[in-house]
């Protein structure tokens, strides 16, 4: 169930542990945690996506280790047999980044609100002030029960890394899918990160992660759809493919919509343009 409705969250509220993975990019002068803290959905906890990233990597977002995951799920109490759902307030469906996380890390029971805080807002859902301050601090774990320590079994193949795209340039194992939007992709546009080219990866193909979002309701579009979308960007789902985008975390949209058409795993290139496209 990588997607559930409004209706099913609000039904299953108290059964199930949410995060609030909301990201802004910095050009919207958004605050994501400001505006966790003035509203959430009730018991939702604030995962933060630059905090829990590799910080020695001159990278953005790249994948933090197992052991720093490890501790970061102890941290907020999450048990390997809890149910996760996963929310953002954000342009970028930045909940899609930390759904994949959790997968990678061989969370089983993980879904993402399907609508996000828009759809939840707009249907005038109950939202909640209250944050417990304790949840997602490291300091926080020895008041934890030792007995519950999350454990990771950690699926290292669902990420590639520069040398294996460079590879698959030569070799053309798998389709090189980038979710950027069109104009980035053909160079027309600046990269909003500085010291990086314009263009794309040689031999990567394009669909932008937001033709693959519903743009009045929000929501991920029917499987038929995404089937057509991929089809009309000449993607064939039969055959292995690796998502990339501009830092890795619109590239997880893309593998939730290859996830909804096939019920496969998603494969991102974790460093992608921000590694890739670097002068």
């Amino acid at each position: 169930m990588n997607l559930v409705s409004t209706d099913w969250l609000e039904s299953n509220l108290y059964k199930v542990k949410v995060f609030d993975a909301s990201w802004h990019m910095p050009s919207t002068k958004r605050n994501a945690k400001k505006e966790y803290d003035e509203k959430h959905i009730d018991g939702a906890m604030f995962w933060d996506m630059d905090e829990h990233s590799d910080k020695d990597s001159p990278y953005p977002h790249m994948m933090v280790n197992s052991d720093h995951w490890t501790r970061m799920l102890w941290s907020f109490g999450i048990q390997n047999n809890d149910h996760i759902v996963v929310y953002d307030f954000s342009d970028v469906y930045s909940s899609c980044r930390l759904w994949f996380s959790l997968k990678y890390f061989g969370h089983k029971k993980v879904s993402v609100l399907d609508g996000g805080m828009k759809k939840w807002l707009k249907e005038n859902r109950s939202t909640s002030k209250e944050v417990n301050k304790d949840l997602g601090k490291f300091s926080s774990i020895e008041k934890l029960n030792r007995k519950n320590k999350y454990k990771v079994n950690e699926n290292s193949e669902w990420i590639k890394n520069k040398k294996q795209i460079d590879e698959n340039i030569k070799n053309f194992s798998f389709q090189l899918v980038d979710a950027r939007g069109r104009k980035r992709f053909d160079g027309k546009e600046d990269e909003p990160r500085p010291g990086l080219k314009k263009g794309c990866i040689l031999g990567s193909k394009n669909i932008p992660f937001k033709d693959c979002i519903d743009s009045v309701k929000n929501t991920f579009k029917t499987k038929s759809e995404l089937i057509q979308i991929f089809t009309q960007n000449k993607v064939d789902t039969s055959k292995p493919i690796v998502f990339t985008c501009g830092s890795g975390v619109t590239a997880c949209v893309l593998g939730m919509a290859y996830s909804i058409i096939s019920d496969k795993n998603a494969v991102i290139y974790d460093g992608s343009w921000s590694e890739y496209g670097k002068k």
